[in-house]
């Protein structure tokens, strides 16, 4: 799915997903990728049942530039450890909405746009 490209405070908005990737700035990034204030990572979590607390380290180290953390969990909504959002919510102030991968990308680039602090961990869809 191609979405637009436009750019926000220094911040790219999520251009398109899809083919197990996304392409933000014009790169293609494969795999499931975290999208935080400081640049976009790999990410550990392939999987709904791959996230854990420690996968989460690297928006737990950007806290303070987060409230919300939008957790694209696929072609579908699967559910997550009750006890990690709200560990993440109480520790560190990180908000987690969990939503399919398409929904997490255009509500990133909505929620951007607004202003907000807003990151993303996005596992690819085909």
């Amino acid at each position: 799915m191609r979405l637009e490209e436009q750019a926000q405070g220094g911040r790219f908005l999520i251009q398109g997903y899809g083919d197990g990737g996304f392409r933000i700035a014009g790169k293609r990034f494969q795999g499931p990728i975290l999208v935080l204030p400081g640049g976009i990572l790999p990410w550990t979590a392939a999987s709904v049942s791959d996230i854990t607390y420690e996968s989460f380290r690297p928006a737990i180290d950007a806290a303070g530039d987060i409230d919300v953390l939008l957790l694209g969990s696929g072609t579908r909504i699967s559910p997550v450890d009750r006890a990690l959002i709200q560990r993440m919510r109480d520790e560190h102030g990180i908000a987690i909405d969990v939503m399919d991968t398409g929904a997490a990308c255009r509500t990133f680039n909505v929620l951007l746009t607004d202003g907000r602090h807003v990151a993303a961990g996005l596992i690819p869809v085909e």
